[in-house]
């Protein structure tokens, strides 16, 4: 008898982020089934180490994993064994991880660029994926930079863009002097695409890490349409790096 169907729809590397996972581990300590059926051990686990203790776990509890693909029953293969099918399936989520970042790569070397977010202030993506202007957001961005270079420092424009009632792209009212400095830097509204600003060293932790020359970057220029001129972006830039924010 089925008693539930678990799922996930984020990576099955990591538990963080699986509440199927972490709902089924809750069940089988109450004891509410004693069968847990996957297609593959690479599904269930690809990080050998914790994969072995969760079914290490499973089994005090008498549950056992019945992998379709591997074609084993957890509580009848002996720990030696299950360690050396876990480390195959580890081997194989890096495999594909790998795969994945070549590809990536070869879109960038292409000058094909690999945009994560659906919109920021100022732009929005079309149906090709190319970001596009957005006026009225393009008019606060414009306003931005002017500001800067009128003299004023990141805390002055989040006091201006408050007192006058401009909302961030998300609605809010209230500004961060982050996300004004962050515009402020990010080369897009020129025109130009820097890819690669940030990195996942460890494909087990999904961890992202600042790109500070560790690998490659790409700048793709002339992308999309500019928001500020060359010469706008620049002079903020320059002032930005000799001065204290």
């Amino acid at each position: 008898m089925l008693y539930k169907i678990y799922k996930d729809i984020g990576s099955g590397t990591r538990k963080n982020g699986r509440n199927g996972y972490i709902e089924m581990m809750h069940d089988a300590k109450k004891h509410r089934f004693d069968i847990i059926l996957v297609k593959s051990l690479s599904r269930f686990g690809r990080d050998t180490l914790e994969a072995l203790s969760t079914i290490k776990s499973l089994k005090k509890m008498n549950v056992a994993l019945l992998s379709e693909v591997e074609q084993i029953n957890t509580l009848e293969v002996n720990d030696t064994v299950l360690s050396i099918l876990l480390a195959a399936a580890q081997e194989e989520s890096a495999s594909k991880s790998e795969n994945i970042k070549f590809g990536i790569h070869q879109r960038m070397r292409s000058g094909k660029a690999v945009l994560n977010h659906t919109r920021f202030l100022g732009y929005t993506k079309d149906e090709t994926g190319k970001l596009v202007v957005v006026p009225k957001e393009a008019e606060i961005v414009r306003k931005i930079f002017s500001l800067y270079l009128d003299g004023n420092r990141v805390r002055k424009i989040k006091r201006y863009l408050e007192e006058n009632g401009i909302k961030t792209v998300t609605g809010k009212t209230k500004w961060s002097t982050s996300t004004i400095d962050r515009i402020l830097s990010n080369e897009k509204y020129m025109g130009n695409l820097l890819l690669q600003k940030i990195y996942t060293p460890d494909f087990l932790t999904g961890k992202q890490k600042k790109n500070c020359g560790e690998q490659s970057m790409f700048l793709v220029e002339n992308a999309h349409e500019a928001i500020v001129s060359k010469e706008i972006f620049e002079e903020v830039q320059r002032r930005k790096n000799r001065t204290c924010q």
